[in-house]
């Protein structure tokens, strides 16, 4: 290995006073804990905002997006160069790490669902702290190799479910441990996702790549296809098996989060799909996914039902005795049913106990705020640790991915061994567990 900023600290503290020391320029200026070099990986879109996160807290010195074009969604490669223009600019993040990776201390991962896992299994391979959008992986296989991968490693690693550190789902976690509505008999988690199509079949034909655009590494690891306007890129990806996972994995990490988190609940034991017969290709349109967990000590009985809604789906609205004026369920939220109570969260807005009456006079703790960014540049300086890293995000996302595999073998109650990652009783379902990347894009620990 190079000496890097990453061994310089335990090289200097074997070698103790035994030989005097010169300082690299870096450390001349800024002791290495307390200056941390950024990468990024997609700078538009959400990338706009992890980057922008990243660097209230650290120094970006590279940035890699395969969109070069001016008129790029929200933020953006021009964008990113006139905000840092000592920052070295790419359109392939593997050159970008190749010219960097030795001073590169903690790098955001940004893009479409499907190069997340190879992205981040290359940085953790050298060494370096990741920040990697959610869902952590697109495949089951992808997320625990990346647990795996980043326990080997000892690296600072942070999911971007940001709501994690949110006072919200801190506050949820709060009043569930603490029993505010009893034990829980069963959870309910449900998004007004998709807002992208999905159920619809591939388009004949190939249209002209937009200038600025690098197609080739915009695939990646995906197999090749042709160019279509305005049906990948830039946004239309989720809806796609190939690109994205769906309304679950866009927003499960964020809402089944809580539930998996308030209630300590380990690998589901099984889960079922409902909804329209699958596309060849894309997501259903609606779903109810219904996981099967076992009990834990805040739940009532020996397992749990957990159930996911999309597309316009919801749970009953007999469950929740919603407050005066309050008119239906929110768009997307969590619902605990408990023995003495009922616990509502619209995502992003604080829990709601009730029936509100019942707890009127209900103590509300003071919790102090978290930056998710904050916590995790502060952990790459060795300054305590993340709440979303991936031993928590892996297991997260191979749960919501759980439901992404169902989806596509309707009719089947589909049961999970975690230890050998298959589903024993379906040898289509564990087809999908693990998938294979285009020849030439090969990563090693995921192919």
């Amino acid at each position: 290995m190079h000496s890097t900023r990453r061994t310089f600290l335990k090289r200097l503290a074997v070698a103790g006073a035994a030989a005097p020391v010169v300082l690299p320029a870096w450390a001349r200026g800024a002791a290495p804990s307390d200056q941390v070099n950024v990468g990024c990986v997609g700078v538009g879109g959400k990338g706009s905002s992890d980057s922008g996160g990243a660097a209230r807290h650290g120094r970006i010195i590279a940035f890699a997006d395969v969109n070069q074009s001016a008129t790029s969604r929200r933020g953006g490669f021009a964008q990113a160069a006139k905000k840092w223009p000592d920052a070295k600019p790419y359109a392939d993040w593997r050159r970008m790490l190749d010219a960097h990776g030795k001073d590169i201390d903690a790098l955001t991962v940004s893009t479409p669902d499907h190069m997340h896992a190879p992205i981040t299994m290359t940085a953790l391979a050298l060494g370096i702290g990741c920040y990697t959008q959610k869902p952590l992986t697109r495949t089951i296989y992808e997320a625990r190799q990346l647990n795996l991968a980043a326990a080997r490693a000892k690296v600072a690693t942070q999911m971007g479910n940001q709501h994690h550190n949110g006072l919200p789902y801190r506050l949820l976690v709060h009043y569930i441990r603490e029993g505010a509505i009893g034990k829980v008999k069963e959870a309910h988690s449900w998004s007004n996702r998709p807002i992208w199509p999905q159920g619809i079949d591939r388009p004949a034909g190939a249209d002209p790549v937009p200038e600025g655009l690098n197609w080739d590494l915009w695939l990646g690891v995906a197999q090749e296809r042709p160019y279509k306007n305005d049906v990948y890129h830039p946004f239309k990806w989720r809806g796609w098996y190939d690109y994205g996972a769906g309304a679950l994995g866009d927003m499960g990490c964020h809402i089944i989060d809580p539930v998996v988190w308030s209630l300590d609940l380990g690998p589901a034991l099984s889960v079922h799909y409902n909804g329209p017969a699958p596309k060849p290709e894309t997501f259903p349109t609606e779903e109810t996914l219904t996981y099967q967990f076992k009990g834990t000590t805040y739940t009532e009985g020996n397992a749990i039902t957990v159930k996911w809604y999309d597309g316009g789906r919801l749970p009953p609205a007999e469950l929740a005795p919603l407050p005066q004026g309050m008119k239906g369920l929110p768009k997307n939220g969590t619902l605990f049913i408990g023995t003495k109570g009922v616990l509502l969260t619209p995502h992003g807005s604080g829990p709601m106990l009730l029936p509100r009456d019942q707890y009127a006079d209900y103590a509300k703790p003071k919790l102090p705020s978290i930056d998710h960014y904050g916590q995790w540049i502060d952990a790459v300086r060795g300054k305590g640790q993340t709440t979303s890293s991936f031993a928590y995000a892996g297991p997260l996302t191979e749960t919501v991915l759980m439901g992404v595999v169902a989806s596509r073998v309707p009719g089947e109650t589909l049961r999970w061994d975690p230890k050998t990652l298959t589903f024993p009783n379906s040898a289509k379902a564990t087809a999908y567990v693990k998938e294979d990347y285009r020849k030439g894009w090969e990563v090693k620990g995921l192919s």
